[in-house]
Formats: C-alpha cells, sequence, structure tokens
C-alpha cells in the first residue's frame, strides 16, 4: 500500500458522502496521502477532513477566484500540489427543445467553466511528475436522453483535457479524465430508483452492473500514481454500456423519463 506516500493532493467536490470526490478522498487518504477537500458545502467535507486528517477548503467550482484561492491554500499548507482530481459536478435534466437559459448557464459554469479553472489553478502549484484528473462522464460521447446541458459540458472537458494536456506536457504534469457510465452515488439516486429507466440501462451495460464509486477513486489514484505515460486521455468506466448506447425514450415506457 501506501501508493500514494507523502504525496499533496486536492480534490473538488468531496462534500456527498459515498460520492466519487468523498471515495477518492478516503482511497488517497489511505494510500498516505495529505488531502485537501473542497466543495461549496461546507458541513460535507469539514467531516471528511476530519475522517481522514486532512483539510478542508470552502470553494464554489463554478467561481474562479475560489478555485485560485484553493490551489493557493493548498500550497501554502503543504509547499506544493502533486495531484489533483475535480469531481465537482451538477447534473440537470434538460432537452433543446426544453432549454432554458438560466440552467444552461449554471449548469455549465460548473460542469464546463469550473473543469478550466481547476485546471488553470492546480498546474500554478503541481510540480513536475505530478497529474490533473477531471471526472467527466460518458455523456460527453454517447447521447443520453434528456441529458443535453450536461452531455455537452463533458464533451467540453474531454476538449478541454487535450487541449491542457499539450500546453502542460513541458512542465511535467500529465492532465486526464475519467468517463464514467451510470454511478452508485447520491446524485444519480433519480435514475437508479426509477425501476424503468434503471432496467434499460442495466439491459445495455455488457456487465449487467453500475460503476462503484469506489472504481472511479482506483482509476483515479492510478491515473494520478501509476499511469506516467498517459496524457491527454479518457479512461471510459461503464460496464461497457459504450459498446451499446443508453436506452432512449422509444426503448420504454412512454412516461419513464418524466419522473427524472
Amino acid at each position: 500500500m501506501n501508493r500514494a506516500q507523502d504525496k499533496v493532493v486536492v480534490v473538488l467536490g468531496a462534500s456527498s458522502e459515498g460520492g466519487c470526490g468523498w471515495r477518492t478522498a478516503e482511497l488517497f487518504a489511505r494510500e498516505g496521502a495529505k488531502v485537501v477537500v473542497a466543495a461549496r458545502s461546507a458541513p460535507g467535507i469539514e467531516q471528511l477532513a476530519a475522517s481522514i486528517s486532512g483539510a478542508a477548503f470552502q470553494a464554489d467550482a463554478g467561481v474562479e477566484s475560489n478555485i485560485s484561492d484553493l490551489a493557493d491554500f493548498a500550497a501554502e499548507r503543504y509547499g506544493h500540489i502533486d495531484y489533483a482530481i475535480n469531481a465537482a459536478g451538477l447534473p440537470v435534466p434538460s432537452t433543446v427543445s426544453d432549454l432554458d437559459a438560466d440552467v444552461l448557464l449554471s449548469s455549465t459554469t460548473v460542469n464546463y467553466f469550473g473543469h478550466l479553472y481547476f485546471l488553470k489553478h492546480m498546474a500554478r502549484h503541481t510540480i513536475p511528475g505530478g497529474s490533473l484528473v477531471s471526472i467527466a462522464s460518458l455523456s460527453g460521447t454517447a447521447v443520453i436522453p434528456a441529458n443535453v446541458v450536461y452531455g455537452c459540458a463533458k464533451a467540453a472537458v474531454l476538449s478541454a483535457v487535450r487541449y491542457a494536456a499539450v500546453e502542460f506536457a513541458s512542465l511535467g504534469i500529465r492532465v486526464n479524465a475519467i468517463s464514467p457510465g451510470i454511478i452508485d452515488t447520491p446524485m444519480v439516486e433519480s435514475l437508479t430508483q426509477n425501476p424503468p429507466v434503471f432496467a434499460g440501462f442495466l439491459k445495455e451495460t455488457p456487465l449487467g452492473r453500475i460503476v462503484t464509486p469506489e472504481e472511479i477513486a482506483e482509476c483515479a489514484l492510478w491515473l494520478s500514481v501509476g499511469a506516467t505515460s498517459m496524457t491527454g486521455t479518457s479512461l471510459v468506466v461503464d460496464g461497457g454500456m459504450h459498446l451499446r448506447r443508453p436506452p432512449h425514450p422509444e426503448d420504454l415506457t412512454e412516461d419513464a423519463y418524466d419522473r427524472l
């Protein structure tokens, strides 16, 4: 063990117990890292930080000054940053026909702009050999009905990762993404607790199960510690759903997606 011994790690989007950010912070801490956890909601990260002997910093992923301050806080506390993982996300059911300008802006600010801010400011304090990881989504490359705003934002994140990988390569910093399918977290309970939709997703998943947040955490750890020749890529973790396609409305009962 101790795969991240004495490494300085920032995890953004870690306030939801059982979520990907939370589990990622816990894993890095178990592996010996010094972990700074951040999110917009203070109580969750304070609880998490106390449980892993880490540090908590309140930051809104969509506010650039908050992300800049987060990077500075981690560097001032520990001297530098080795690895940083952005697991912040704001899922918003949406279609093109029903597009709302306020929803578009609020969702994109967190789901896309926030990743650009994160890459920009974490890189200022990340040392050579370091790694930046963005949690993207299968919806960035596959059409998941009623998910247009989130999916388009995640597609933009995948593009940003490629650009950042080229830009930061000369600094010795690797930049990658993880593209999960359906993850068993509180954020997707509206789907997992909707039997017809959930059954439709499982039917289109060759492994027949959804991804656990612990599996995403392990991928984030590997991209940071072990994947020293990987940059500008996305690790798809979805049980094989990308080999088929997510269920569309015509595959389900007429009102299945209405309950999301």
